[in-house]
């Protein structure tokens, strides 16, 4: 169900990779050619100076993930953008270090597992994201929050295994990717089980960095993985806990920790310990010390605002979400039976 002021779109496509991400080109198509191909992000990553990087990257995801690869090619044909530029685009933090990817996490185990998040990014996004409700030929069919011109898989999502995921950005230095982090996060998407999900992202973590908040419905582990720059580093959560947007248990020598990171670390370590203290007002906390978890300042130091919120709830036997698209008020969507 939706709210009929709902800020976050809802698009609903089933058929081969190629035709799911024409779908979504043709959805994300005015914003990508209002706003996003003019930034000077969109000129940094589709630069002629990443040519050979974006070349590799693309071979290696023909070969590696060709479903994916089509998924891309749909895309940018929706989009009417040249494929090397909107493939560069979904390789965004295997080129550069530091993209305005930002997010927080809160991970609460238990019988029933809890993940907690919002999805910040590009403040000229709000309003043109939607959730991808995508019923694939070849794969599992699943939902995920999608930023205009992006893939699925790098922000939040869910799938009909009842794999749920939530996704940080981390920003490692000198990595030379050979896949791009964002297939992986897509590959995760469409995992048919949490060993499976893990597996993928074991195998190729030759790329930028990312932080994968996990669970399943039916399996009790609660996991925090942290991938990139050839390594993976895999921790189960045993006690509510946050994540902003840098490593804390991969070995990420020399990443980028900014200082809204930092500070959201800080304060979501502090405000989980508080019992009392729910999820979602812990998502919307402005009061510091220092730069806020819930972003809204039109000066963002990152250039991140939050865009939507999202709760998880894992059972033995169902996953039950809800994500909202303003800081205040009802959910833009939820499942029939709402979170606690």
């Amino acid at each position: 169900m939706s709210n009929s002021m709902n800020p976050i779109g809802w698009l609903k496509v089933s058929g081969t990779s190629f035709e799911i991400g024409h779908a979504m080109g043709v959805e994300g198509r005015e914003a990508v050619h209002t706003h996003l191909i003019h930034s000077d992000i969109w000129s940094a990553v589709t630069s002629p100076d990443h040519g050979n990087t974006v070349a590799r990257l693309m071979r290696n995801t023909q070969m590696r993930f060709p479903e994916f690869y089509d998924e891309i090619r749909g895309l940018a044909l929706g989009l009417q953008l040249p494929l090397k530029d909107v493939f560069a685009w979904n390789c965004r933090g295997d080129i550069l270090a530091s993209v305005p990817d930002g997010c927080t996490t809160i991970q609460t185990p238990g019988d029933e597992i809890k993940i907690s998040h919002n999805e910040d990014g590009l403040p000229f996004f709000r309003g043109y994201c939607f959730i991808l409700d995508a019923r694939p030929q070849s794969s599992t069919a699943f939902r995920a929050f999608c930023y205009p011109g992006s893939v699925a898989g790098h922000t939040f999502g869910w799938n009909d295994a009842g794999l749920v995921q939530a996704v940080n950005n981390l920003r490692l230095r000198n990595v030379e990717a050979k896949i791009p982090r964002m297939i992986l996060g897509r590959a995760v998407l469409a995992s048919n089980s949490l060993e499976n999900a893990l597996d993928v992202l074991s195998n190729e973590p030759g790329c930028g960095g990312f932080h994968m908040t996990l669970a399943q419905a039916g399996n009790p582990n609660l996991l925090s993985v942290e991938y990139g720059g050839g390594k993976v580093s895999v921790s189960q959560i045993m006690s509510r806990s946050g994540h902003a947007n840098h490593a804390l248990h991969l070995a990420a020598d020399g990443q980028i920790v900014t200082q809204s990171s930092s500070d959201r670390q800080t304060t979501v370590e502090r405000l989980t310990l508080n019992p009392r203290m729910a999820d979602i007002d812990i998502l919307r906390d402005t009061s510091g010390p220092g730069l806020p978890i819930r972003r809204d300042a039109p000066d963002d130091p990152d250039q991140e605002n939050t865009l939507a919120t999202c709760l998880f709830i894992v059972s033995k036997s169902a996953v039950e979400w809800r994500i909202y698209g303003d800081k205040e008020g009802r959910a833009a969507h939820q499942s029939e039976r709402e979170p606690a």
